[in-house]
């Protein structure tokens, strides 16, 4: 199944949004967005993201720009070893996925791969979380629990905590982000909302 969709967030943590067209294919997934914020300073990016047949990143490049400066990204995950531009990064040995700052869709890949948006779960992940704008990547521990699962095609909340923060997330039927309290929300698209 390859469901290309146009997914937009209106991201209130950074006064800007992120949209991305996501696809998922079998169980890879895929997308290109784009994303502007003013917090913690004026920002655009543009990004890409790749995953394995397993929903594991295999890939993800960004290329940001900010007041002061530029960045690129080619964050790559191969035969379980990370490389940030080149380099090999053993301190995110143990990570499977990426997390983009600000980026509600790159919290999908874990909740796809444990199906916690179907299921009971509570697992624990590092991440390679890639901070926005600089692009500095850093091992990042993160905890996802499942709080209610999707009942007839309706929404799931999959509790998301990393150090003191925590916010139930609201995951549609496809396993992304639709509400992300204290970051941002997903703009339905007009087809959608007439659905409903």
């Amino acid at each position: 199944m390859n469901d290309r969709r146009l997914l937009v967030w209106s991201v209130e943590a950074t006064r800007g949004f992120d949209a991305a067209w996501a696809g998922r294919d079998g169980t890879r997934l895929h997308a290109d967005g784009e994303a502007v914020g003013q917090r913690p300073e004026p920002y655009s990016l543009r990004y890409r993201l790749e995953t394995d047949d397993r929903w594991v990143t295999r890939r993800l490049t960004v290329e940001s720009t900010w007041a002061s400066g530029a960045g690129t990204l080619d964050l790559r995950r191969e035969g379980g070893v990370w490389t940030v531009n080149g380099e090999v990064r053993g301190d995110l040995a143990d990570a499977l996925d990426c997390d983009l700052g600000a980026c509600p869709l790159t919290n999908t890949m874990p909740i796809l791969r444990h199906d916690l948006h179907r299921s009971i779960g509570d697992v624990t992940f590092l991440m390679a979380f890639v901070e926005v704008p600089s692009l500095r990547v850093v091992p990042s521990k993160q905890r996802y629990t499942t709080v209610g699962t999707v009942a007839d095609g309706g929404d799931a909340v999959v509790r998301y905590r990393s150090a003191r923060f925590r916010s139930d997330l609201v995951i549609d039927a496809d396993g992304f982000v639709r509400i992300y309290p204290k970051l941002g929300r997903r703009i339905e698209s007009v087809s959608s909302a007439r659905a409903g």
